[in-house]
């Protein structure tokens, strides 16, 4: 019988990614690290979410201590990136002015409802409830696109991901990736994501399937209409207790479930024997708080730092803020043209945003903390993009200034994010074909782009028919009654959870 080797939670694999993370964070790991490699310690597994054999009981009570002992090591960058919100926003000079509340759902406040009475809040321009329902499912229809377009190539190395699309003159990347006319060496020796493969290439793709980085958006609708918007991070880990199933979970996620099971209470679910809390796990989740606080990022980013800090702390969490404080400027506006970009229509194959990206962005940066590794990630991106015209070659700068870091980290991620979007200038079709040939993790880049930059074109009718089309308005989801839901009905449940003053 073959054993059973789940991810993601093995302790001698968790021992390798914990030293890396130790190095990235400022502490100094080397004579735990040396003690592991001379009992015979396996390194982690580059790309895998578990090795392959299981370690004897020695080894793995060994790598159970040393998790330990790493985690009361002192970091020298602690003053730096706390994850504490107060501190967090003591460091953040900018931070953006919150929208005065309307009180939480729970105590009775109002809503946007389904039937479009009372507009949300905003920065700029007001939306209407029915031009913003729009707008919400051209962002859920950007997000799904997006995603769908990384799936294949997830898990790839980017000269991988280069060579399949070239061999079928999509690159740069315009189009869904194909498996028709790639050559079968190649194939062989760059296979499609194993999972994704049979829904995910132009050839076969029927519906959206299921993808964490769609679930955790359902999740959180479910979240504010059962807890409202003063929900607390106990909030989140009861619903997902009652409505994710384990098995849907990963990286940190699967970590901070398995420790909500041993009876351990957030937040420090986030930090007991938890490698991934720096990863790009609490960042796919920040989508819904930026739709539901359109104009009020700082309110978006303190709903996201709620969330996030049930599995992640420091640069994981400011990934997540950073995005929903993104989102819910961009979703400020759109209908004024302020900040607009021209560009060519849904009928040419673009898809154009009408709110300035590069202002969205700026806005996002508001709410991490300046001296952060994150922070300086993201500036690092937004200038590879003023210095160079070639994508390519932004794309190679990233992956060399980050080549220490895992695939699924959130410092790199949100960099490619950042740069891809910047350098698309607000197109869509450019923004998740940059997010997605830019490498690591391909889905939630590619949703994520999406997601902004379908929100700022305005509309589903200016998504190009080739990304939204193959979509047929279908999810396919585990996560409650939301199974085969179409767009439209999520951008309606969604605007129900926005509300007005």
């Amino acid at each position: 019988m073959t054993p059973l080797r789940l991810t993601w939670v093995q302790p001698e694999d968790l021992l390798g990614h914990e030293l890396h993370q130790a190095r990235q964070d400022g502490r100094e790991p080397a004579a735990i690290a040396a003690r592991w490699r001379a009992a015979g310690g396996p390194p982690a597994p580059l790309r895998a979410g578990a090795s392959p054999h299981r370690a004897s009981r020695y080894l793995r009570q060994l790598a159970e201590d040393l998790l330990d002992e790493l985690a009361d090591l002192p970091s020298a960058l602690t003053d730096h990136e706390p994850t504490d919100l107060n501190r967090i926003k003591a460091q953040c000079p900018n931070w953006p002015t919150p929208v005065p509340s309307a009180g939480s759902r729970a105590a009775g406040a109002a809503r946007v409802g389904a039937d479009g009475t009372s507009p949300p809040p905003s920065s700029g321009t007001h939306p209407t409830p029915a031009t913003y329902t729009q707008r919400l499912e051209a962002a859920w229809l950007g997000r799904a696109a997006g995603c769908l377009l990384g799936k294949p190539v997830e898990k790839l190395p980017l000269p991988a991901i280069r060579q399949l699309a070239e061999a079928t003159g999509n690159w740069p990347l315009t189009t869904w990736f194909t498996a028709r006319g790639v050559p079968e060496d190649l194939l062989t020796a760059h296979p499609w994501n194993r999972r994704s493969a049979s829904t995910s290439l132009a050839e076969n793709i029927d519906g959206m399937p299921e993808d964490d980085d769609l679930n955790y958006p359902l999740l959180n609708l479910l979240l504010l209409n059962r807890h409202g918007r003063d929900f607390t991070t106990t909030d989140v880990a009861t619903l997902w207790l009652d409505e994710l199933p384990a098995g849907r979970t990963f990286t940190a996620e699967r970590i901070a479930y398995r420790n909500l099971l041993t009876g351990i209470d957030p937040p420090h679910t986030a930090r007991h024997r938890n490698p991934f809390r720096e990863w790009i796990g609490a960042l796919i989740r920040a989508d819904v708080h930026g739709w539901t606080n359109p104009g009020d990022p700082a309110t978006a980013a303190e709903q996201a730092h709620r969330d996030a800090t049930l599995t992640h702390t420091a640069n994981g969490v400011y990934a997540a803020m950073f995005v929903a404080a993104t989102i819910a400027e961009a979703a400020a506006a759109g209908e004024s043209g302020t900040g607009a970009s021209t560009g060519a229509s849904a009928s040419t194959g673009t898809g154009t945003g009408t709110h300035d990206i590069h202002h969205c962005l700026r806005t996002g940066l508001k709410v991490v903390p300046p001296n952060s590794r994150l922070a300086k990630a993201i500036t690092h991106a937004l200038q590879l993009t003023t210095d160079h015209h070639d994508f390519d070659t932004v794309v190679d700068e990233l992956h060399a200034t980050y080549a220490d870091h895992h695939w699924v980290h959130a410092i790199p991620n949100t960099a490619l994010l950042t740069a891809a979007l910047t350098h698309a200038d607000g197109d869509f079709t450019a923004s998740i074909c940059r997010a997605v040939s830019g490498g690591w993790d391909t889905d939630s880049n590619g949703a994520t782009a999406g997601s902004i930059a379908g929100l700022l074109t305005g509309s589903p009718t200016a998504l190009p028919d080739r990304w939204t089309a193959p979509l047929k308005n279908r999810l396919a989801t585990s996560i409650a009654d939301f199974n085969g839901i179409g767009f439209d009905t999520l951008a309606h449940l969604t605007l129900r959870e926005t509300p007005h003053p």
